[in-house]
């Protein structure tokens, strides 16, 4: 899994995290940490959705295989 990957995941879930407590709690995290900033919060759900189409990527990615060394040394 590459750097940009993992970026992407944790966009997600951050993404994922604040839904459900819009969801939950009606309470939306993103604006909250920006204080009213549209601008900002605006950039924020901008990576999040590049970083959830991103993450489509994964689906249909193989895993690499694991190398598995049987020399005997």
């Amino acid at each position: 899994m590459s750097v940009l990957d993992r970026i992407a995941l944790v966009l997600v879930i951050i993404g994922a995290l604040n839904w459900g407590a819009i969801g939950i709690f009606d309470f939306n995290l993103v604006s909250w940490i920006c204080g009213g900033a549209t601008m900002i919060a605006r950039i924020i759900y901008t990576l999040v959705g590049l970083a959830g189409i991103w993450s489509i990527s994964l689906l249909f990615r193989e895993a690499p295989e694991k190398r598995i060394d049987t020399s005997i040394e």
